[in-house]
């Protein structure tokens, strides 16, 4: 990890995250490549404007789970492969109910040249800071649908509401949103626009050991570095 990266927890106390592709709680099924440990790391400018968000969160009863921020190439590369073999089912029905896996890339959910391997994106959403549960959103992170989309039809006026929340939180605090997925965010003058790193997410020292299997509903704070 280079001197301009660093794991957000550090950065910003308090916040959580749940990284999904260092679990088996992902449209792939298991652990994505370059995911060694369940930590979130982003560039030290994303982490400044997590913390402004956070405080922005805070002042209107919510926190901030995060569920990805950078992403190695290695592991953008892992989902071409596995968008390239035969379907098996058991991710479709919650991840890309009414598509194909090749149709991931060519309708703007994932990417070949992802936003977050340049350390400036990050996957999040909201919680309630006096139940610790999380706001209702509508559908939950990576659900490949249309409903996925701001302002989707379909989702009740709480849902909305919460989308709007976490939209003008991130919009304050130097973030732009991605139409085709609600909990998407890239800071608008991320310090490396034009790189994409493929260093892997691991704890100093060596590989940490991650569960056998994530609950497909976990939402908390997962094992970090040393846990």
């Amino acid at each position: 990890m280079t001197g301009d990266f660093a794991f957000v927890d550090e950065l910003v106390p308090g916040i959580r995250w749940d990284a999904k592709y260092a679990t088996w709680d992902n449209f792939t099924g298991k652990p994505v490549d370059g995911y060694l440990a369940n930590r979130i790391v982003g560039t030290k400018a994303l982490c400044a404007a997590l913390g402004r968000a956070e405080e922005s969160a805070e002042s209107l009863g919510f926190g901030l789970l995060l569920w990805d921020g950078y992403r190695p190439q290695r592991a953008v590369d892992c989902f071409l492969r596995w968008s390239r073999q035969p379907e098996d089912g058991l991710t479709k029905a919650r991840h890309y109910p009414n598509i194909g896996r090749a149709e991931m890339f060519d309708r703007g959910y994932v990417a070949a040249r992802s936003g977050h391997s340049r350390g400036g994106t990050v996957d999040l959403t909201l919680y309630h800071l006096t139940t610790g549960e999380l706001a209702a959103m509508g559908g939950g992170h990576d659900l490949m649908d249309a409903v996925s989309h701001h302002d989707a039809p379909g989702i009740s006026r709480v849902e909305a509401a919460n989308r709007r929340h976490l939209r003008s939180i991130m919009d304050a605090s130097g973030f732009d949103s991605y139409d085709c997925e609600w909990w998407h965010y890239t800071l608008r003058d991320e310090p490396h626009p034009d790189t994409y790193f493929d260093f892997p997410i691991a704890c100093p020292g060596g590989r940490a050991e991650l569960p056998a299997r994530v609950a497909a509903e976990s939402t908390s704070a997962a094992v970090p570095c040393g846990g």
